[in-house]
């Protein structure tokens, strides 16, 4: 049996200037990204109340909007920076982020990359 509870967001959907080409560097490109975090079990005489646990909308627009203000290179650096975002929550204790990039490769459907980050992992 598990010491965690998990919460997973899937399929948040944002555009970034994300990629080492030329025309990716001038041009939005769509991502999807889907986070699981990790967090210690939720009391079996919780309150039922929001501030025993992880607020998903909070942590999804934070990730939206960090995604969609930056310029990033790789999606590896993104995906770190976006589970230490994740992980300054201080009841998240891992974060797991997977991020798709659909239109990096015309041969595939898909490309992407999948980082996790500890609590105290840089």
């Amino acid at each position: 049996m598990s010491q965690y509870d998990e919460i997973f967001i899937e399929g948040i959907k944002c555009y970034s200037t994300i990629g080492i080409n030329n025309w990716e560097k001038n041009t939005k490109q769509p991502l999807i990204i889907d986070i699981n975090l990790l967090m210690e079990k939720i009391d079996n005489n919780n309150k039922d109340n929001i501030n025993e646990t992880i607020n998903y909308k909070l942590i999804s627009y934070s990730v939206k909007e960090l995604v969609e203000k930056n310029t990033y290179e790789l999606i590896e650096t993104m995906g770190k920076d976006i589970a230490l975002l994740c992980l300054k929550n201080q009841k998240v204790v891992e974060a797991k982020v997977k991020i798709n990039k659909p239109n990096a490769l015309k041969i595939s459907n898909n490309v992407g990359v999948v980082i996790t980050r500890g609590k105290n992992e840089h």
